[in-house]
């Protein structure tokens, strides 16, 4: 089952108590994509600038992921600084360099018109939207959100979260999102927006999975909703990834997967957890270049154990 990832290919300098790097590989599609990459094929579609080299793309087509789509525009590529020292929690922005991705104009090849699954990564919802009626038979359609659209982009927003199967945003961005403090309204009031199921992130403390009755796994199955704990880690060097790499970890895994069945649907969200867990261990993709599949699913087992009561 193949997985297209619409989202930006970008470059990072982070700073956080471990130390800083300069310019290493991120971007939410990147993230996602090689999260993604161990469970399922991932075609990507993004844009890059003139900094963006061989070697670079070499980090996602050496984990099989098609770069097709990758456009290349004269200039410099997105470009992110943010620092995370004082609190691992929370990024501070220092800089925002849109560059070639101010006018990305996201365009599909012919070749990824029979992908089975559409994950829209956190991009302008106008260009959300026109990919997501461009590809009007694909089986599940993801999508991934920020605070700036949902406060300056509202109405072009609402429009992209009808067409949305699954919605992942962190706690703070659904309670924006619906006007709601109390998690559980929130999670009522957007999914009344058009998801079937909303994934919410809660950084070092999971993820929480809520369902309506349209849920695509029957409103019978799962009546409530479902948390994921979070794996403690000993170090976490750079939070930058994680959320991107959770969805990629959850939707690769539901892709690679023949049906969907409450039982599919926890194992995904514990999934979500594994690959973000990876992906704090070191700055940029490093991590997720060199994890191995035994690695994954020893963590899984972990996951499993400390969730399991008994």
């Amino acid at each position: 089952m193949s997985i297209l990832v619409v989202g930006s290919v970008a470059f990072d300098s982070i700073e956080t108590p471990h130390g800083s790097v300069d310019h290493c590989l991120g971007g939410a599609a990147t993230h996602f994509a090689l999260a993604a990459s161990y469970f399922t094929q991932v075609r990507v579609i993004a844009v890059v600038g003139e900094d963006f080299t061989p070697q670079h793309e070499k980090v996602l087509t050496d984990r099989g992921i098609d770069t097709k789509g990758l456009e290349r525009a004269p200039g410099l590529s997105f470009h992110w600084t943010g620092s995370y020292v004082g609190n691992l929690n929370e990024a501070k922005t220092l800089g925002t360099d849109l560059n070639v991705f101010e006018t990305f104009e996201p365009k599909i090849p012919a070749a990824y018109a029979d992908s089975e699954y559409l994950f829209l990564a956190n991009i302008d919802p106008v260009l959300q939207a026109r990919v997501r009626s461009e590809m009007k038979d694909v089986r599940m359609v993801c999508g991934d959100t920020m605070n700036y659209w949902i406060a300056d982009h509202r109405e072009s927003l609402l429009k992209v979260l009808k067409g949305l199967d699954v919605l992942l945003i962190n706690d703070g961005e659904a309670k924006m999102l619906s006007g709601e403090q109390n998690l559980m309204k929130a999670a009522s009031k957007v999914m009344a927006m058009g998801p079937r199921i909303l994934v919410v992130k809660h950084g070092e403390y999971g993820a929480t999975a809520f369902f309506c009755d349209r849920s695509f796994l029957g409103a019978s199955s799962i009546s409530m909703p479902f948390r994921a704990p979070a794996l403690p880690l000993e170090e976490v060097v750079d939070p930058t990834g994680a959320g991107d790499s959770f969805a990629g970890g959850f939707y690769g895994y539901l892709a690679s997967q023949p049906e969907f069945t409450p039982a599919v649907f926890r194992s995904a969200m514990f999934y979500g957890g594994v690959m973000g867990s990876f992906a704090v261990e070191r700055f940029g993709t490093e991590r997720l270049q060199s994890v191995s599949r035994e690695e994954i699913e020893a963590r899984f087992q972990l996951f499993r154990e400390i969730s399991h009561l008994e």
